[in-house]
């Protein structure tokens, strides 16, 4: 058993739905990021997920954005982010989950990079630019190694991906929010609870929530429709705002701690 699918299975033995942070890999730098990742661990995060520095990062928001900029500026690659896993696990064993774009992973080698992903301790994986009709061969690469690759919807997903995705997204499925779901109107938080509907009713893959969500009332709203809720530009953006300063992990962590009680 992936030992993403082991946290879910325990989670709703006690009724509760998961919390997962996201970071930028390497960002403000390497030793920080680990202490960062190990606060959020302590602050009731239950999976993790690290982003992967790319030049061209077209899934993510302007915060994000900067944050991937300054980590590669710092010297961040695809096989120093491994090397960073392994280091980690020495730490912690919590469920770590990559989330990148095709591009670094083809030059790298998919199969060198599934298989040195799972060696240093990554439980799954998300390429974000990856259509799933064109990712069957590192599918059955990860899905050989017991390293989930993981899906993307959207409210706008047509039946028959939404079939697709509900079939072989592993670890979870990644249900896009569009622009959060408050803020949004009743329209597009409708959209997204009948998108919900529609992957319950062909899978019993648990289903988690991303993008925009960016406050605990949000975190809370989100987590009612779904499994769990995702959290990334809000971290990142209270990391940059306290950045240098010497509580900054602290703070985060304090902000990650409200997130995490909203969504329990």
């Amino acid at each position: 058993m992936s030992n993403i699918k082991a946290t879910f299975d325990v989670l709703q033995k006690r009724g509760e739905k998961a919390f997962i942070p996201f970071l930028t890999l390497g960002y403000p730098d390497m030793k920080t990021c680990m202490d960062l990742i190990l606060e959020l661990e302590k602050r009731g995060a239950d999976i993790i997920e690290l982003g992967i520095p790319f030049s061209d990062p077209l899934a993510d928001g302007p915060v994000i954005q900067n944050a991937s900029y300054e980590a590669l500026r710092g010297g961040v690659t695809l096989k120093k982010a491994i090397k960073f896993v392994s280091k980690l696990r020495e730490k912690t064993s919590i469920p770590l989950i990559f989330m990148g774009y095709y591009n670094p992973v083809f030059k790298f080698g998919q199969e060198r990079f599934v298989q040195q992903a799972k060696d240093a301790g990554v439980d799954g994986l998300i390429l974000a630019d990856l259509p799933p009709e064109e990712g069957e061969d590192i599918r059955q690469m990860a899905k050989e190694k017991d390293l989930a690759l993981i899906f993307l919807l959207t409210p706008v997903s047509s039946e028959a991906r939404i079939k697709l995705i509900s079939s072989i997204s592993e670890g979870f499925i990644y249900c896009v929010s569009y622009t959060g779901i408050t803020g949004g109107g009743e329209e597009k938080q409708t959209m997204l609870t009948s998108l919900l509907h529609k992957i319950k009713s062909c899978s019993k893959t648990p289903v988690v929530i991303g993008f925009g969500i960016s406050s605990p009332s949000q975190a809370k709203k989100a987590s009612r429709l779904a499994d769990g809720v995702i959290v990334g530009s809000a971290i990142i953006r209270k990391i940059m705002e306290n950045k240098g300063k010497d509580d900054m992990v602290n703070k985060v962590g304090d902000f990650a701690l409200s997130l995490c009680q909203a969504v329990k």
